[in-house]
């Protein structure tokens, strides 16, 4: 125990330490001129504009009720994609002949440039929320159905079997059998759609809106405002790796039955 923690603060310590050296040398570059400040502009003005973001509000309103919009299209997005990407994985995973038939349609519809169906989702759908949750569920499915689909295929068939000896149903195996044997696979994913959620929202935003961090961006770039784009991004990433904690968390309660894996034990 003393060894993990030890190193857990040595990984903080270091990532601290890579973080304040990066910020540094960003700042002494920008300074000198080494780089021009006026396109990647400083730390030090990035620092000025959240805090102005956060104490004045931006210019579309307070700086939380951007990111409350942003976060609900994502969340939404994410928990609408995964659902379906978890059922059609399964259905389809535990189906071959369902597989066959509709594997064409699904290579065609991952095959469309994302940021094509985010401008038909704007034309059809408005400036709404309504487009941005979709393309963030577009963004999430084929994660999300890839990897159930693929856990579901990589099931035990040991056990598939003896569960049908003792007499188990196509529904039992599958709830009793198949689901936790894809868990992992799904949980994974869930870590990666997340971030694609987030980029399907600002996507949308940012190719049309009335709200959200996408518009902000937008509007940000149109005022030749390289600190507040890269204030936006800060506030991005810090959403994303909340999230993402969250999903840690959530994942090791979930798996608490999986024994310990290479990584885990910090070998």
């Amino acid at each position: 125990m003393r060894d993990g923690r030890s190193r857990k603060l040595l990984v903080l310590s270091l990532r601290i330490g890579i973080f304040v050296v990066f910020l540094g040398a960003w700042e002494a570059a920008a300074r000198l001129h080494v780089i021009d400040p006026f396109f990647f502009a400083m730390p030090s003005t990035i620092a000025q504009q959240l805090w102005t973001w956060i104490t004045e509000g931006t210019s579309q309103g307070p700086l939380l009720g951007e990111i409350a919009v942003t976060l609900e299209e994502t969340v939404l997005g994410f928990l609408i994609g995964a659902l379906l990407g978890v059922v059609f994985g399964i259905v389809l995973g535990r189906d071959k002949l369902l597989s066959d038939v509709f594997s064409i349609y699904i290579k065609v519809a991952n095959s469309i440039p994302r940021i094509v169906l985010g401008s038909i989702f704007v034309i059809a759908l408005g400036l709404g929320m309504q487009s941005k949750v979709a393309l963030a569920v577009v963004m999430v499915f084929f994660v999300v159905f890839a990897n159930a689909f693929q856990g579901v295929r990589e099931a035990d068939r040991a056990l598939i079997a003896n569960a049908r000896i003792l007499g188990a149903s196509p529904l039992q195996v599958t709830t009793t059998v198949i689901i936790p044997a894809a868990t992992s696979w799904i949980l994974a994913s869930l870590h990666v759609s997340f971030g694609f959620a987030l980029v399907g929202a600002v996507v949308g935003e940012f190719l049309g809106a009335r709200h959200g961090l996408g518009l902000l961006i937008a509007t940000e770039q149109g005022l030749f405002s390289p600190a507040g784009v890269f204030a936006a991004m800060i506030v991005l990433a810090v959403v994303a790796l909340a999230a993402d904690g969250i999903l840690s968390w959530a994942e090791s309660h979930l798996l608490k039955w999986r024994p310990p894996s290479f990584s885990d034990v910090g070998a």
